[in-house]
């Protein structure tokens, strides 16, 4: 029997919650512990994550630690996905779902994540800013309704579901904050707007946002 994986996060970000819905997917035992922002930037956990920032994880039954999420998620697939369920059936479609990803990675996750901080936790009101990745939050969320138009089926490549379409989710958990006021994202974007609701139905989605919001104090 696997030993759990040991997953580092803290209770609001997304990417920490990103791996768990993954760990979830794939029926692998695991334990969260949520991290102090104090603590990230200092032994003895730098010696696991050197950027001191979370998620990372200790895989016991491997000895092998890995961060950054993308990396997780691609290490928990080619080693414990036996079954291939996020296999891809064609080279296109591998490579399409590697192309998401790293714009999940480079765009999504980043834009966002300035819309969160320039409209919560600078100390400046840069009204600039704001619009800026507001504005990048809807043209990247734009950009999943043109991939799933030309998928021309229920998830980013198709009808069937990818690890692609899961990484996206847990920032949408901030589109309160992150989209202006005023966007009807059902309206505007509906093929994003199904799509998004198919994921958030799966169980491992609502098991990661139940555990959030009780990590939060919800």
């Amino acid at each position: 029997m696997s030993k759990p994986i040991t997953l580092y996060g803290h209770a609001g970000g997304p990417n920490p919650w990103k791996v768990v819905i993954f760990l979830e997917e794939l029926g692998i035992a695991y334990d969260m512990k949520i991290m102090d922002f104090g603590d990230l930037k200092k032994e003895p956990y730098e010696s696991i994550n050197p950027n001191g920032r979370v998620p990372a994880i200790e895989d016991p039954n491997t000895g092998i630690q890995v961060w950054e999420s993308g990396a997780i998620i691609d290490y928990l697939i080619e080693t414990y996905d036996k079954s291939g369920k996020f296999a891809t059936k064609s080279s296109q479609d591998k490579w399409t779902a590697r192309a998401l990803r790293d714009f999940q990675m480079s765009g999504q996750g980043p834009y966002t994540g300035q819309k969160v901080w320039f409209t919560k936790f600078h100390p400046e009101k840069v009204p600039s800013a704001v619009e800026r990745y507001g504005k990048e939050t809807v043209r990247n969320i734009g950009v999943i309704e043109k991939q799933l138009k030309k998928s021309g089926g229920s998830y980013l490549l198709g009808n069937d579901i990818s690890y692609a379409d899961l990484m996206f989710v847990p920032w949408y958990w901030y589109n309160a904050i992150t989209v202006p006021e005023g966007t009807d994202l059902d309206k505007e974007f509906p093929s994003w707007s199904a799509w998004y609701q198919k994921l958030s139905e799966r169980p491992s989605v609502k098991k990661a946002a139940a555990d959030r919001t009780k990590a939060m104090g919800g």
